[in-house]
């Protein structure tokens, strides 16, 4: 198995070689004056098989496009077989046509990615609302891993919580506050979320927290609003500390500035998005996957 990375996951994917004991294939990126890029694979892949890691954050046009250009010339050098790792999948908000005329474009990418020449996908902690299973909706196996037993073992081993009660911000986070709960021995509670644009949110809940600290707990945290909301919630129903956790740090358009001022001490996040508090890698349940993989 040979293991290459795009421009935006060359350290994760060197560290993914390293625990698979895998050899490592560089891959070239570069950008023409308009734009376009350029890609070339730097070596032999003939009749192996190859994973490719490209996490899609923050430019997820130009994550994606690299990604395409470079699983197809993959493949067309006659990779047997190609395994394509996303740590952060994006795109998957919209995973329904809300509105008449809208772009269903979760199915777009993954048709995408399949047509690119990926045999497999592997993903963590997507972002999935109506869509329990992607591997029903996409023409080739996804697997979604997650980083939240990790996360929770994180804060369990190195933060110093007073009776914690994990919050998940919005229903859809319930699935992770659970985990992070049963990891550090405590109890959960999921807020209720109103969205008022796509930057601002309100939550609400009755929370209960004196002599307390809270853990907000979801899959990613983009802008902060909805974690900024939770924190001031908590702040309010007399929490001693609060904590946040995510598997994917996007912190876009001021998020940093948004939840540290609302009242988050401390931030926690895995290096699924590279960012000052990556503390948690998303590189050891990646590796036992690929590892069964081979095997099977």
């Amino acid at each position: 198995m040979l293991v290459c990375a795009c421009s935006a996951s060359k350290y994760f994917g060197r560290k993914l070689a390293k625990a698979t004991g895998s050899g490592y294939l560089e891959i070239e990126t570069r950008r023409f004056p308009d734009g376009e890029l350029y890609v070339r694979v730097c070596g032999d892949v003939a009749g192996e098989s190859v994973v490719l890691v490209q996490s899609m954050y923050k430019e997820p046009n130009d994550r994606l496009v690299e990604y395409l250009l470079t699983a197809r010339t993959i493949k067309e050098l006659g990779a047997e077989a190609l395994i394509g790792v996303v740590p952060y999948l994006p795109y998957a908000r919209q995973d329904a046509r809300f509105k008449p005329g809208e772009a269903v474009s979760l199915e777009i990418v993954l048709d995408l990615l399949a047509h690119a020449g990926t045999d497999r996908l592997v993903v963590v902690d997507a972002h999935l609302h109506r869509v329990p299973d992607l591997s029903e909706i996409s023409r080739i196996p996804v697997h979604n891993l997650t980083v939240m037993d990790r996360l929770g073992e994180y804060l369990r081993a190195n933060l110093d919580l007073s009776e914690p009660l994990v919050l998940a911000p919005d229903e859809e986070a319930e699935q992770w506050a659970k985990v992070v709960a049963e990891i550090l021995g405590t109890d959960y509670c999921a807020l209720s979320k109103e969205r008022l644009g796509d930057r601002e949110v309100s939550v609400a809940g009755e929370l209960e927290l004196e002599g307390r600290d809270a853990v907000i707990v979801d899959d990613i945290i983009s802008t902060g609003g909805t974690t900024a909301a939770a924190a001031r919630l908590a702040k309010e129903a007399g929490a001693r500390k609060v904590v946040a956790a995510c598997s994917h740090a996007i912190l876009a358009l001021g998020a940093e500035h948004r939840i540290f001022s609302a009242g988050v001490e401390e931030l926690v996040a895995s290096d699924t998005v590279p960012s000052p508090y990556s503390v948690v890698s998303a590189v050891p349940p990646v590796a036992g996957l690929l590892e069964k993989i081979a095997r099977s």
